[in-house]
């Protein structure tokens, strides 16, 4: 990584452990999230282990594909501790979570119907596709009401491929 962007997390990171009195004030959580991306082998693993390692705080690899839905993602995130770090690495694999991706698969699929008199056939989700995870769970688990319980918590999401994101 760039060092003077690896300063400025670690600024970041300073200033947000330091500004537990100020979300208090304001009736915000105590919440801080990153997008890091580029590609593979640049480093974004090792910045979350560093991230972990500076502010001394326990990491939670989640794996979307293996969270059945909305209800168990919250379940999950109860039982982290407040002091930690919550990674989902390579969030743009989950396109069931995107309405944009949703739409594209459809026009494509549509495309590919020669004859638009006939009705058309539900098609079975891929068993890998398949997910109860929505992206308004998702969002919610982040920055929503679920984001409310606990103490201190970090976010970090990691891509190859930002453009891929809504």
């Amino acid at each position: 990584m760039i060092p003077n962007e690896n300063e400025a997390v670690i600024d970041d990171l300073m200033a947000f452990q330091e500004s537990k009195e100020y979300y208090a004030k304001i009736g915000k959580a105590w919440k801080r999230g990153y997008l890091l991306y580029g590609p593979p082998d640049t480093g974004k693993s090792t910045m979350i282990a560093a991230m972990a390692n500076f502010l001394d705080d326990g990491v939670y690899d989640l794996e979307l594909t293996t969270v059945k839905n909305n209800s168990e993602l919250r379940k999950l995130f109860i039982e982290t501790t407040g002091k930690s770090i919550i990674v989902i690495e390579d969030i743009d694999r989950f396109v069931n979570l995107t309405g944009k991706r949703s739409i594209e698969k459809k026009t494509a699929s549509d495309k590919d119907s020669n004859n638009d008199n006939k009705p058309k056939v539900p098609v079975e989700p891929e068993k890998d596709d398949v997910t109860k995870v929505t992206l308004s769970g998702l969002l919610n688990f982040i920055d929503g009401l679920w984001s409310a319980c606990g103490g201190e918590g970090i976010i970090v999401f990691s891509t190859n491929h930002k453009e891929k994101l809504d």
